[in-house]
């Protein structure tokens, strides 16, 4: 139930991270895979280190988005899964001291992007009988927080998009989920891993006691885009070791 065999993907944000743990789980499943990200060069590198087509891509660029889409039709003959994963943190900070030039970056990159590479790809994925496609939201999106303003914000309306989507969607047989991870070790996460103080804070609201993996948001990942996620739609998958039920104590 959890094979992809002959499935075709795209995942932005792939070549380090979580996004690279979602397509090499994808892969691993049996998938073929299209490796994305804005930096050419990465995007060649972890392509040929993966085995799979690679195409580089600014998702604030709609006609960069739409290469993109073409280049998984054309690479692997069509389209069953779409990832967008893609995205950046932006300056942390209260909403009142907010810089709108970075407000207006991250929701074009955490938000528009989303809805448009949707908007081009499950047309696609809908002629091929259905897939599904999985939509990378946070934590933070579920949660308060005074330091973490457009982005908590940009993946509130994430969780929200795939709610939306799974409706107009699903009479197609496309499914649409989110993931919202909680704290993963990752190179981005690097420096919070190394504050002692914050990883005890973090570490105290977190019942499993540790950060996740990547490959463990690629797990959940592999089962919505499976047959194993077949009746699942619409949903907002927390991966976050059970920050979000706990009072910390």
């Amino acid at each position: 139930m959890f094979r992809l065999d002959g499935k075709a993907a795209i995942v932005t944000g792939s070549t380090r991270g979580i996004g690279r743990a979602i397509a090499e789980g994808l892969i691993a499943a049996g998938a073929r895979v299209v490796i994305s990200s804005e930096d050419s060069a990465d995007t060649e590198r972890v392509a040929a280190e993966l085995g799979m087509p690679g195409c580089q891509c600014d998702v604030t660029d709609d006609a960069a988005l739409s290469r993109l889409v073409d280049c998984a039709v054309s690479e692997l003959g069509g389209l069953d899964i779409v990832v967008c994963n893609a995205g950046i943190t932006g300056k942390p900070g209260a909403f009142a001291e907010i810089d709108m030039n970075d407000y207006a970056r991250v929701m074009a990159i955490n938000l528009r992007s989303q809805v448009v590479l949707c908007n081009q790809a499950l047309p696609h994925i809908a002629a091929r009988g259905g897939g599904a496609a999985v939509l990378i939201a946070s934590l933070s999106g579920l949660r308060g927080n005074g330091r973490i303003n457009a982005y908590a914000l940009a993946k509130a309306g994430v969780a929200q998009l795939a709610r939306n989507l799974a409706v107009e969607w699903g009479p197609r047989n496309v499914r649409v989920n989110a993931i919202s991870p909680g704290f993963v070790a990752t190179e981005l996460s690097q420096p919070l891993l190394d504050n002692a103080e914050f990883m005890a804070r973090r570490m105290a609201m977190t019942p499993l006691r540790r950060p996740g993996k990547p490959e463990e948001i690629a797990g959940a990942a592999v089962f919505l885009a499976s047959d194993a996620g077949a009746f699942v739609t619409g949903q907002n998958l927390v991966v976050d070791g059970g920050t979000l039920i706990t009072d910390g104590s």
